[in-house]
């Protein structure tokens, strides 16, 4: 399965992502393809709608000491769920579906949610630090929403405007 990232400003990053009920082997093909085009792009984290899929599934995996990511740390998060969520901190954030762009973010500094593995099994998951942080970036691309949601009136039209400016020339090298 040949996939590529959908980037900003594609509509399809605002759709709502649909409950997952097959666990078949099409989900099982899809997150086999996630995961490579992730880390081939230096990601940490990649929803399914970022690769054209509107279904609530995302995988994660969070670097090492070393900076590696080895396919065991890998995480499969089908349908999540937040049941708890506690404190706040500000991480800088960047996005897979808006390259070269970076922002710091307040998000929840403790979470735990209910997701299922890629068989259906449900599963609780406690996180703090990068991972928590990660998984709500990826939960609110399942809602539609970006990070750069999240900014304020004038540093978002600041962003509109620097983005335009960088994609112009991005199109301009090629």
């Amino acid at each position: 399965m040949k996939l590529t990232i959908v980037e900003y400003p594609d509509k399809r990053l605002r759709e709502k992502s649909c409950e997952v009920k097959e666990f078949d082997d099409s989900l099982h093909e899809l997150l086999d393809a996630m995961n490579p085009l992730m880390i081939s792009t230096n990601g940490i984290g990649l929803a399914a709608i970022q690769v054209g899929h509107p279904i609530r599934a995302l995988i994660l995996n969070i670097p090492d000491e070393e900076g590696e990511q080895p396919p065991e740390n890998l995480l499969e998060i089908i349908n999540p769920v937040m049941t708890h969520k506690s404190g706040e901190t500000t991480y800088q954030e960047g996005c897979l579906s808006v390259p070269q762009f970076y922002e710091d973010i307040k998000r929840y500094e403790n979470i735990i949610i209910n997701y299922q593995d890629r068989y259906g099994n449900t599963k609780t998951l406690e996180a703090d630090g990068l991972l928590a942080i990660a998984i709500q970036h990826e939960m609110d691309h399942l809602e539609g929403i970006l990070f750069i949601d999240k900014l304020s009136y004038a540093r978002r039209k600041k962003f509109e405007k620097e983005y335009k400016k960088m994609q112009k020339e991005r199109k301009n090298s090629k």
